[in-house]
């Protein structure tokens, strides 16, 4: 018999902890299949870096396609190379919004990629204002992306859409700057000193019993744009502004940080599970990162009430 794996709180999840029923598949688009699960690594000077992408217990058990999208890129070379870690979560209404996750993780990654150089640049000088407007112009063309290709397939741009949040890591380790930037939904934590501290730029209302607080400022740099439209410049041509909130923030990294981000169905246990928020400061706040296998396993940890897809990527500062 296999043994139950492992879980936090007062009993099992409902569903099984293997995936079922497999997606259904098209013969003339197999290129669209997502598989169930997605897992990467590497490092780079003083970073250690691990992500994966699993399928919710839900959607295994519906046999429906993994809707979270991971993409992680290293642009670059040299001490001017950035690392670009993207996660992204399709919208619950519609069919295709696997496809709109994955498509934001490659426009974003392609708009990056073509700006790396400036980027790099930015990051290298701390021009932190240049970074957060550039990277909502590069935000904004890559969701106009996806509402034009709304329009194209003849839906709604709510059925065509996701939440699209990424790290861009300097791969220099003589500079320590680390920006998050994206719209929508998910999370961004770190591990410093045995904690967690919520950095999320609207940090959420403290949970009821939760485990985590919204972290004090600490004279960190945190913005929220509110999707005003952005003037034109050198980054990409003005386009129709973003729906929801453009989040930035630029902060600087310690030895022995954990940075985290996450699709929505992995920082929701992790803000309001105490147990679980436990369990991975235990296993994450060692000396040594784990493996590609152990990390797997970590994200795996099962919590009764979460049955959404889970994405993650975390960085580990030597």
């Amino acid at each position: 018999m296999v043994p139950e794996p492992p879980y936090v709180g007062d009993g099992p999840p409902t569903y099984d902890a293997e995936p079922a029923a497999l997606p259904a598949a098209d013969p003339d688009h197999l290129d669209q299949l997502v598989p169930d699960t997605v897992l990467d690594g590497g490092r780079h000077g003083s970073l250690t870096l691990r992500a994966v992408s699993l399928r919710g217990d839900s959607a295994r058990f519906r046999g429906e396609p993994r809707r979270d999208a991971l993409l992680t890129a290293r642009f670059g070379t040299g001490p001017d190379a950035v690392l670009l870690l993207a996660v992204a979560a399709g919208a619950r209404t519609g069919a295709r919004t696997h496809r709109a996750a994955a498509e934001a993780c490659g426009w974003i990654a392609r708009a990056v990629g073509r700006s790396h150089a400036r980027l790099a640049g930015d990051l290298r000088d701390g021009r932190r204002a240049e970074l957060s407007s550039g990277l909502h112009r590069l935000t904004d063309h890559a969701l106009g992306r996806l509402r034009a290709r709304a329009a194209e397939l003849g839906v709604e741009p709510e059925a065509y859409t996701a939440s699209l949040r990424c790290l861009l890591l300097p791969a220099d380790p003589a500079r320590t700057t680390r920006v998050f930037f994206g719209v929508g939904d998910g999370g961004l934590h770190r591990l410093r000193d045995g904690a967690w501290q919520d950095l999320e730029p609207y940090a959420p209302k403290e949970q009821e019993g939760g485990a985590l607080r919204p972290e004090a400022d600490g004279g960190e740099r945190i913005t929220m744009d509110l999707g005003i439209a952005v003037p034109p410049g050198p980054w990409e041509p003005a386009v129709e502004p973003v729906r929801e909130p453009f989040r930035f923030r630029a902060s600087v990294a310690r030895p022995g940080d954990v940075l985290l981000l996450s699709t929505a169905g992995f920082a929701a246990p992790l803000r309001e599970e105490p147990e679980f928020a436990a369990r991975l400061r235990a296993r994450w706040g060692g000396a040594t990162p784990p493996g590609l296998d152990g990390f797997l396993a970590d994200t795996r940890l099962r919590v009764k009430g979460y049955a959404d897809d889970r994405t993650a990527a975390a960085v580990w500062e030597a």
